[in-house]
């Protein structure tokens, strides 16, 4: 299995401990090659919302150096992994939502690519918000077509994973090898009944009120999106 991983800081703290348990589980279910990012240094550069990536290819990115060898991971991964820290009241990591600003042409109401539509997705984050972290990136994999997202928030009061309890640590430590386990034996369901709908408004949007010259509108009719449902 071809694993990408994300990681939204490059403080190695609670989220990497975190995410190195998980991915050593991962690969102790069977054979894993895996592909990782580090947040901020494999995408330094801000997203500057010039659009440009919502009327053609990734490449006109003004950061395509950056952003190309991101989605070639994702387009040949057949599991993604994202990891951030909840931070203070604002949710993700500022690298983490930095890469989905990059990458968020892949949506389907934009340029879906077809092979987003059998992949699986982890989100692991660590911190007293959890929810908060997990909720907004999981919709962004879910607008993508992504067929299965897991995720797992693990409440921690402490910078410092080994200051916890020991019997603390034991359970999310067990809690993050059952989930790795659970993840690799994950396999492609029914679409999530979201991103069904959301499909479905933007096929409505596309159709009625966006131009024929429109990028998006060329690539869904290209693709055949609008004669059926590319998942």
């Amino acid at each position: 299995m071809n694993v990408t991983v994300f990681h939204g800081s490059p403080h190695k703290g609670n989220t990497h401990y975190a995410t190195s348990i998980f991915m050593d589980e991962l690969a102790k279910c069977g054979d894993i090659s895996l592909m990782e990012f580090f947040l901020p240094q494999d995408l330094p550069a801000f997203c500057t919302g010039c659009t440009l990536c919502l009327g053609g290819l990734n490449e006109k990115c003004p950061n395509t150096q950056y952003v190309t060898p991101i989605i070639d991971a994702i387009i040949n991964a057949d599991a993604l992994v994202f990891t951030t820290p909840h931070y203070g009241a604002c949710s993700m990591s500022g690298a983490m939502k930095n890469l989905i600003d990059h990458i968020d042409f892949l949506v389907l109401g934009t340029a879906p690519r077809e092979e987003m539509f059998d992949k699986k997705a982890f989100i692991i984050t660590t911190s007293s918000g959890t929810t908060a972290a997990i909720k907004p990136i999981k919709n962004f994999l879910r607008h993508c077509g992504i067929n299965r997202v897991r995720s797992l928030g693990l409440r921690l009061l402490t910078n410092k994973w080994d200051k916890m309890p020991q019997r603390k640590q034991a359970r999310y430590e067990k809690s993050l090898r059952k989930a790795a386990r659970k993840f690799y034996d994950t396999k492609k369901g029914r679409p999530y009944l979201y991103s069904i709908i959301w499909y479905h408004i933007f096929k409505f949007v596309l159709k009625n009120y966006v131009g024929k010259d429109d990028y998006a509108y060329k690539l869904w009719e290209e693709k055949g999106y609008f004669k059926k449902r590319p998942f």
